[in-house]
C-alpha cells in the first residue's frame, strides 16, 4: 500500500514488458543492478560501525550464499567485530568461526517437512533495525543473471512479525537445526535432557492452525 513502493513494482514491469531503460527506483532493490551494491553497503556499513565502537547486526536468511564480493564483505564485517548470523539451507561457502577472521559469524541450516524459500536480511543500521526481504539469495546468478527484487518492511507491526515468524524462531530451532562448523562440516545442536526440541516449522504450522 506504500505509493512509493508501488510506483517501483509498476516500473519494473514496464521496464520488463516494455524493454524500458532501466529506472532508478525509490525504494525497491533490482538485480542486476542496484541489488548487489546496496547488501556490499549495508554489510559495510555495520562494519563501520564496529570500527567506531558502535552497536552493529547482521542476521540473514536465504536458501545459499556463494557470491565471493558478498561472502569478503562478510568476513571484514566479522573482523571488524559484528555479530553475524546466517540462516541457510542450502550451500554456503563462508566458513564461520575462523579465528581472525570469521570469529563472530554463525552459520545455521534448517531443513525441515517444508522446503525453506523466505529471504531476510536484518541489519541493525544504527538502531533503525533495517529489515528487507527479497527474492534473491546471495548467489551470482541471482546477482548478476536474473531479473530479482528486495523490498523493505517500514511498518513496525509487519516488520515485528517477519522477525518473529521469519528469524528468530529459526534461531531458537533445535529439533531441524545443523550448525556449519569451520572445518566446513554440520552437527545438530545440543538439546537439554530435560526439554523438548523445538521444531521451527511446527511451531509456524500451529499458528497457521489456530
Amino acid at each position: 500500500c506504500a505509493p512509493e513502493l508501488g510506483a517501483d513494482v509498476h516500473a519494473l514491469f514496464s521496464q520488463l514488458t516494455g524493454l524500458g531503460r532501466v529506472v532508478e527506483h525509490n525504494l525497491l532493490l533490482q538485480s542486476p543492478f542496484s541489488l548487489h551494491s546496496a547488501t556490499l553497503a549495508a554489510i559495510e556499513a555495520e562494519a563501520e560501525a564496529a570500527r567506531m565502537g558502535r552497536p552493529s547486526r547482521i542476521v540473514a536468511k536465504m536458501n545459499s550464499l556463494t557470491e565471493p564480493a558478498l561472502v569478503s564483505a562478510l568476513y571484514r564485517a566479522s573482523q571488524a567485530g559484528v555479530p553475524i548470523t546466517l540462516i541457510i539451507r542450502g550451500v554456503c561457502r563462508l566458513r564461520p568461526g575462523i579465528p581472525g577472521v570469521s570469529e563472530t559469524i554463525e552459520v545455521r541450516s534448517v531443513v525441515g517437512r517444508f522446503l525453506e524459500h523466505s529471504r531476510i536480511f536484518w541489519f541493525h543500521a544504527g538502531g533503525a533495525e533495517d529489515v528487507w526481504c527479497s527474492s534473491a539469495d546471495w548467489m551470482e546468478r541471482n546477482m548478476f543473471r536474473r531479473v530479482e527484487t528486495c523490498f523493505p518492511i517500514r511498518d513496525p507491526d509487519a516488520k515485528a512479525r517477519v522477525l518473529e515468524e521469519g528469524v528468530e524462531v529459526y534461531l531458537r530451532d533445535d529439533a531441524n537445526a545443523w550448525l556449519l562448523h569451520p572445518d566446513g562440516t554440520y552437527h545438530r545442536p545440543g538439546v537439554p535432557a530435560d526439554a523438548e526440541p523445538f521444531s521451527a516449522q511446527m511451531h509456524l504450522a500451529g499458528l497457521l492452525g489456530r
